[in-house]
């Protein structure tokens, strides 16, 4: 997971401590959730910046704790709501724009009453609402239209406040102090909020309105509008996190034609994907504009942010999953992550940052809180598997690209890491890399699955560190192949002989170790007296993942996780049923997360699994098609599936989330076997497999180089067949050039 595990710290002579620890909500970085929401949120994101609103368009922070317009994890905007005769309108509906880009909603007047008696029917008005993101701005079109057959005189209002609160302030910690807030009016038609925090920082912003209200105060602006039938009239509203707000109707349309260009030119030269299937190809389209809105451009190039609305920030985890996802579509995003994380990649101890010589961060956090230390995020290094990840993201991205003169630039952070593993990250010296857990303030468990009741015993019991994750050693098994295969490209192959035989090794300790028979599965971890955890969970798939399982022993654990106990009918479940901390509501002990099935399913297909994907690859995306405007979930609750209902939602899942929007591309790579061999200039599907819900998948402009080429594969006959090539490039099905 991104970030956001509670810290737990319990007596080991007291069992009973486990228990009253994981019944505290005040956990420090505990997601809260209080109450569900009247309505569903939208978001919409540019850049660093973010929104959070509801269907009606509304930002109001009172009803649900994470409405509110962000930057930097600060809420520079806590309400904005519109009101007509100081009467919430009416929801006809909404649209999310398929690039992700702009909602669209419809609102009606509500019946209004004056004296016991209705003077204004309802569904007289229409109310139609445009809301975008641009930059640090949020930007508001409301239109008002009188359908009816007489003259109407109404008042709309907006009311709408800042509280500039912390991010993690409104995940729910409570802060002793809080800075100074002010407001004041800037004119007849803008006004200014600024706090003063106590980091030393003043963060501002600027409201903005077109025309000028007929009432203007520090909490409302109020519009006296009369409409004969037929007649509209269009109210205009800025908010700005940096710099004064600017709003009128020219200048409305001006930024959302030239936003919306700016991301389809992101998109443009991306392969095209086109299935049979309508339903699927909706949830490609709504992937892809969730994961392009997402990135964020900075100084070393894009890089998606994990999520949001809890997580929109860099975070080296969810970065480096999703550039691994995405990679055969997009390698751009790769080699921005690896550039991002290589400039930030800790040279220093601080041990309140869990930050050793190597380590590859977790999370970065630019808010108030994070600037005084009172949560430990500013830059921070507590997750165990970053190091390795990033090691074999660059190994694949050579593979995909032959691009070894990038790899030779980064290469210097490619071996302090692999420094970091053999050392720092074998804290007890016994060839597996572990974590102790957080040795500051921050998280107690340092993998993905960083719940603080996460990783335990047959019995429940949390275990003690230093824990050995099942799917580190894998990430590491599988970073030292990639190391040794960069290596030997730059002329070192001393070098490349070494990380192979240190690799083998560990592949060896790991079967000794972890495999566990009468489970059939890998265990989840051994805890710091190398007793191992024999539970079954999802994190064993990652075995296969990265190669380290040997291949009975993955048959053996994929039909486990094919299984009744794990396989709900929408995916795999974090954890098997029958296990002690099973719960289905969980956030990782029972749930389904999109991506941790994308994971498990191309570990599948590295054990030449195929055939056996394809109930994971139907599910998710069944599942999607359930979903809200066809989009996955950061994760959802794990209930078996039950003919005719849709998925079970987690109540504070970020959505729309990285991994999870990026988990659909990673399933049609292994679906279709889709690899790539730079070195014969050829892209390679080998013994691709179609559900019967799809009986026909193409893929145009699919690049390696300045080359590209494009293909359409037939369930019928097993065919593919070249539609398209230019340069030189081809494309092999199975051992024969396809034409």
């Amino acid at each position: 997971m991104a970030a956001g595990g509670e810290r737990f710290d319990a007596s080991a002579a007291e069992a009973t401590a486990d228990a009253a620890a994981e019944a505290s909500a005040d956990a420090p970085f505990y997601v809260a959730a209080t109450s569900g929401p009247s309505r569903r949120r939208l978001t919409i994101k540019h850049n660093d910046a973010f929104a959070v609103l509801d269907t009606n368009g509304d930002i109001d922070a009172a009803a649900n704790g994470a409405d509110g317009l962000y930057e930097g994890d600060t809420r520079f905007l806590s309400q904005l709501r519109l009101r007509i005769y100081d009467e919430e309108p009416l929801l006809l509906g909404y649209c999310v724009n398929d690039d992700s880009f702009n909602v669209d909603i419809d609102l009606a007047n509500p019946d209004v009453r004056r004296d016991g008696r209705i003077v204004l029917s309802k569904d007289t008005l229409h109310i139609a609402r445009t809301v975008f993101m641009q930059n640090s701005g949020l930007h508001t079109r409301i239109a008002v239209t009188n359908h009816g057959h007489q003259a109407v005189a109404c008042e709309l209002a907006l009311h709408f406040d800042s509280d500039f609160s912390d991010l993690f302030e409104v995940r729910g910690r409570v802060r002793p102090r809080r800075g100074k807030r002010l407001r004041r009016l800037d004119g007849r038609a803008r006004v200014l909020f600024a706090y003063e925090g106590l980091d030393g920082g003043v963060r501002e912003t600027s409201l903005a309105f077109w025309p000028e209200p007929n009432s203007l105060h520090k909490s409302a602006a109020t519009y006296a509008l009369k409409l004969a039938p037929g007649r509209s009239a269009t109210v205009v509203i800025t908010a700005a996190c940096r710099g004064p707000a600017e709003a009128s109707p020219s200048t409305f349309v001006q930024r959302l034609i030239a936003a919306r260009r700016a991301r389809r030119n992101a998109i443009r030269e991306l392969p095209a994907i086109e299935t049979s299937n309508a339903a699927l190809n909706e949830t490609i389209n709504r992937s892809l504009a969730d994961f392009y809105m997402l990135l964020s451009d900075t100084e070393q190039g894009p890089y998606p942010h994990a999520g949001i609305p809890w997580f929109s920030a860099t975070f080296g985890r969810d970065g480096l999953i999703a550039a691994m996802q995405m990679l055969w579509l997009d390698p751009r995003i790769a080699r921005g992550v690896l550039k991002r994380l290589a400039h930030f990649q800790a040279t220093t101890f601080d041990p309140a940052a869990d930050a050793e010589p190597g380590k590859i961060l977790h999370e970065m956090r630019s808010g108030e809180m994070a600037a005084l230390r009172e949560v430990p995020f500013g830059r921070y290094y507590g997750s165990v598997d970053s190091t390795p990840l990033f090691v074999m993201l660059a190994g694949e991205y050579a593979a995909r690209t032959g691009d070894y003169g990038f790899v030779g630039e980064i290469w210097p952070s490619v071996e302090r890491a692999l420094r970091w593993i053999d050392e720092h990250g074998d804290c007890d010296g016994d060839g597996f890399v572990e974590y102790a857990g957080d040795r500051g303030q921050g998280l107690s468990n340092q993998g993905w699955k960083d719940s603080h009741d996460s990783i335990f015993h047959a019995d429940g019991h949390l275990a003690r560190g230093p824990i050995a994750l099942v799917e580190v050693q894998g990430y590491v098994y599988a970073a030292k192949h990639h190391a040794a295969a960069c290596a030997r490209a730059l002329g070192r192959a001393s070098d490349a002989a070494a990380l192979e035989a240190c690799a083998e090794r560990l592949r060896e300790r790991f079967e000794a170790a972890f495999w566990d028979d009468e489970l059939g599965t890998y265990v989840l971890a051994l805890d710091g007296d190398k007793r191992p955890c024999r539970v079954r969970t999802s994190n064993a798939g990652h075995a296969l993942f990265t190669g380290i399982a040997d291949v009975s022993r993955a048959r053996r654990t994929a039909r486990t996780l094919l299984g009744p106990a794990f396989f709900s009918g929408w995916g795999v479940r974090t954890l098997a049923i029958g296990e002690a901390r099973y719960n289905p509501m969980s956030y990782h002990n029972g749930s389904i997360w999109p991506h941790d099935n994308a994971l498990i399913a191309a570990g599948l297909r590295r054990y030449a699994m195929g055939a056996e994907l394809l109930p994971i690859f139907n599910g998710l995306t069944e599942a999607a098609a359930r979903m809200d405007q066809r989009r996955l979930p950061e994760l959802f609750c794990g209930f078996p599936r039950r003919r005719g209902q849709s998925p079970t939602l987690y109540p504070v899942a970020c959505s729309p989330q990285a991994w999870a929007s990026a988990t659909i591309f990673q399933l049609l790579q292994s679906l279709l076997g889709l690899s790539f061999d730079p070195g014969a200039r050829e892209i390679v599907l080998n013994d691709p497999q179609l559900p019967r819900s799809i009986a026909r998948i193409s893929v145009r402009n699919l690049r390696l180089g300045t080359a590209r080429a494009g293909f359409t594969l037939a369930r019928e006959d097993a065919t593919a067949r070249l539609i398209e090539t230019s340069g030189d490039l081809a494309v092999r099905l199975n051992g024969s050039v396809a034409s």
